[in-house]
């Protein structure tokens, strides 16, 4: 049993997912010649997902990869969270479309939305159900199913978020290296994509928490974030209006929840005894609820 499993899980997900990356991101380095599949920038989420049933079956056999197998389809209770991850990124985005539309500085057109640029081939439908089983589940597995439960059990849920997010941003550092939108970045625009990551990071704890552990959740938040500020709309300054609107949305949970817990009742902390299970911990009364 490992005696670091968040170190481990972060040098797993690191290791698999640079690895996959690497044809993408070795030409920078005049390496030439690797074998890049379709869709080949997908297949690096299987790291955080990967290394989360890793770890978790080395500490507690068969009952972590259980337990989270379990949270990926957690339903149940969960429909309104459901909803709001479903539909909340779209609603933003409408917003911001009908922001443009009022005041006359867009030539606003809907036909784009949920159809991808970079994947023209997809419906709206197949491109989200693209984004849900990759990115969504992919990473969400890992960063919140695995780590943020250990990170929320030593620190408040603001403080783990943070910590959190400092291992996200990292894991995408290969993407700096191929991606356009990354690669054309300058210090300021790094910052922002680090201060939006973490909005966004406090949205995912949020919807973590007050879910109860839905993995499902999260991966459908993930998902439609992904499928709504990637769209094919007008005007790149749409998304841009969106991601102030969803960093705005953030910045306002943080504000009417408090940073102790991101949630209402409790945040998610993971008790480890014989098998993994999950609580909701109080900490001002110091008891744990099952959830």
């Amino acid at each position: 049993m490992s005696r670091h499993p968040l170190a481990s899980f972060f040098a797993i997900a690191y290791g698999i997912s640079w690895l996959l990356w690497a044809p993408l991101w070795l030409p920078a380095f005049g390496v030439e010649g690797l074998p890049v599949l379709p869709f080949h920038h997908a297949l690096g989420a299987a790291g955080p997902i990967a290394a989360a049933f890793l770890v978790s079956a080395q500490e507690t056999g068969r009952a972590g990869p259980r337990d989270l197998l379990h949270r990926m389809i957690l339903w149940r209770g969960r429909l309104r969270w459901v909803a709001v991850a479903l539909f909340g990124p779209f609603v933003l985005l409408a917003l911001a479309l009908a922001g443009a539309f009022l005041m006359g500085t867009e030539n606003v057109s809907l036909s784009g939305v949920g159809i991808s640029r970079e994947f023209p081939q997809f419906t709206a439908v197949g491109f989200l159900i693209y984004n849900i089983v990759s990115f969504g589940y992919g990473e969400e597995v890992g960063w919140r199913g695995f780590a943020l439960p250990r990170l929320q059990s030593r620190h408040s849920a603001l403080g783990a978020t943070l910590l959190l997010t400092v291992g996200w941003a990292f894991w995408h550092t290969p993407l700096f290296l191929y991606r356009p939108g990354y690669v054309s970045m300058n210090a300021a625009g790094i910052a922002g994509w680090f201060f939006s990551l973490l909005t966004g990071a406090i949205l995912l704890t949020w919807l973590y928490n007050e879910s109860k552990g839905s993995l499902l959740v999260v991966a459908l938040f993930h998902a439609t974030v992904d499928v709504a500020f990637t769209s094919d709309l007008s005007t790149q300054a749409l998304v841009n209006s969106a991601g102030v609107l969803i960093t705005i949305w953030g910045l306002v949970i943080l504000v009417l929840v408090g940073p102790r817990y991101l949630a209402r009742h409790g945040k998610m902390v993971m008790f480890e005894g014989d098998a993994v299970t999950e609580f909701l911990y109080h900490e001002g009364s110091g008891t744990l609820t099952t959830s």
